[in-house]
């Protein structure tokens, strides 16, 4: 797998185990440099002040949706190009297509396992997958 294993990556989740289960995933993957933010807002934050490779945020959050960090990402100049895959319990054909809009880079619904990541980790990185 040629991913970047030292790109950062940021985690976005209101739900601390949700974190370190993806965190945990990443690592099985190779990934070390992973921040977390637990909503849309402190996602921005971050973003701020690191320059992430991958963000991976759930849909579900107060007070800032995952849908939400998404469309601001893509308004911005300086986030536009980051690849955002969006996680979430819901597999609504509505929401999948509302986030396809917005701009997601892929769309993973919960469950999942490593596997399952690092296939749409690498729909994302097409170079990634050789």
């Amino acid at each position: 797998m040629a991913f970047d294993l030292s790109m950062p990556i940021l985690v976005v989740d209101d739900y601390s185990t949700m974190i370190r289960i993806i965190r945990n995933l990443l690592k099985q993957l190779g990934f070390e440099n992973v921040d977390d933010a637990s909503d849309g807002s402190a996602a921005l934050a971050k973003m701020q002040g690191k320059r992430y490779g991958l963000v991976i945020s759930d849909w579900n959050m107060e007070p800032m949706t995952g849908y939400d960090l998404l469309k601001e990402v893509r308004a911005s100049p300086e986030f536009s190009n980051t690849p955002f895959i969006m996680i979430t319990a819901e597999s609504k054909t509505e929401n999948v297509i509302a986030a396809k809009k917005a701009g997601v880079s892929n769309y993973i619904v919960k469950p999942f396992n490593a596997a399952t990541l690092k296939t749409k980790m690498e729909a994302v990185f097409p170079s990634a997958a050789e």
